[in-house]
């Protein structure tokens, strides 16, 4: 059952950050850009969200190696509540696949 399943397509903002933990585990992130227009209460509503996607181990190494700023994707995954530095919270798209998108 899925009970945490993401589905978007977007455009990657700027070329992944690859890392490695002290663990030897591979963290790759960047963030996406999604826009489109959504019916809602029969009306039409322009939906813009940019979210920043992680993932990691050898998954990364591979989906990652052709992303760039501009490229269009097609991430699937779940999200999850993170951090930022001063305490905020974020929502992150954990990917468990991507795909291009020409």
């Amino acid at each position: 059952m899925l009970e945490n399943c993401l589905v978007l397509v977007g455009e990657v903002v700027k070329t992944p950050k690859v890392s490695t933990s002290p663990a030897g585990i591979v963290h790759c992130q960047f963030s996406m850009d999604h826009k489109s227009i959504q019916i809602e209460a029969g009306m039409n509503r322009q939906a813009f969200v940019r979210i920043q996607v992680v993932l990691t181990g050898k998954l990364s190494q591979n989906l990652t190696r052709d992303l760039i700023a501009g490229c269009k994707i097609k991430v699937t995954g779940f999200i999850n509540r993170h951090e930022s530095r001063n305490g905020n919270p974020l929502l992150v798209l954990h990917a468990q696949d991507i795909e291009l998108i020409n």
